[in-house]
């Protein structure tokens, strides 16, 4: 489900689920359990990717069809700790954005510190409304952190995605690499943040994600219950079953 692979103090984390590495409740929990693991351990930094041709293709809709309410009561808000869980990440976490990276996908990359995305390796975007699902309060303040306000709304309202080139453009990456080049130019830059005195890293890291936090904090018992009444109403799922049927087909 996950890869893990230790490179001269850096921490590799391979998503390795399926063919889409879509987030599910399985896959959501191994990814707070290795952080978990990792922050405590011996590892310098950290560096996300994921496998084949995509990052991560966002929330696995198609369990969030077919299963009962039961699923969607444990996996709602244990997604919602995971991305909290990235965001807060205390050591150096670069995501290596090795191919598509949509909706939740697009979220956990941007929850990490600093992303480089392959040149003409995928999309990045985050079409949950066109899936007709709201964005959880931590997502969208991830997004929020993460995305200049000139094009956070057109983003959001819009669900358009992008290619590497415009990801660049409007922020969600920081950086393009040649294809190739992807993991040594990740590992480069974790190296880089690690070389600073970890303890003066994690405070300026916890100083500049407060704001977020706060409004997180403030916003999630009175959001969340609205999000997850709207992800579980009929009609929203017969809209994410149309959004299936439409771009992956019957």
């Amino acid at each position: 489900m996950i890869e893990r692979e230790d490179i001269y103090g850096t921490v590799v984390l391979r998503l390795a689920h399926g063919k889409a590495n879509a987030l599910d409740y399985e896959l959501s929990r191994a990814i707070i359990e290795c952080l978990d693991e990792t922050e405590t351990g011996d590892a310098e930094a950290v560096v996300l990717t994921g496998s084949g041709k995509i990052f991560s293709a966002g929330v696995d809709l198609f369990r969030v069809l077919n299963e009962d309410d039961q699923y969607l009561d444990a996996f709602y808000p244990m997604l919602v700790n995971m991305f909290a869980r990235v965001f807060a990440f205390r050591k150096p976490l670069v995501a290596a954005v090795n191919g598509h990276a949509v909706a939740g996908g697009c979220v956990l990359a941007c929850a990490c510190d600093f992303r480089v995305m392959g040149k003409g390796g995928g999309t990045m975007g985050v079409p949950e409304l066109r899936v007709g699902v709201p964005f959880p309060t931590v997502a969208m303040e991830i997004l929020r952190y993460t995305i200049d306000n000139a094009h956070l709304q057109a983003m959001v309202l819009s669900g358009d995605t992008v290619t590497a080139e415009d990801a660049l453009r409007l922020g969600l990456v920081d950086e393009l690499a040649d294809g190739g080049k992807l993991m040594d130019r990740a590992l480069e830059r974790a190296k880089t943040l690690a070389s600073i005195p970890a303890r003066s890293y994690g405070l300026s890291k916890r100083q500049l994600r407060e704001p977020a936090v706060r409004r997180i904090e403030a916003r999630s018992s009175e959001d969340e219950d609205a999000v997850r009444a709207a992800w579980m109403d009929p009609a929203t799922l017969e809209h994410i079953r149309g959004y299936l049927d439409k771009t992956i087909g019957k």
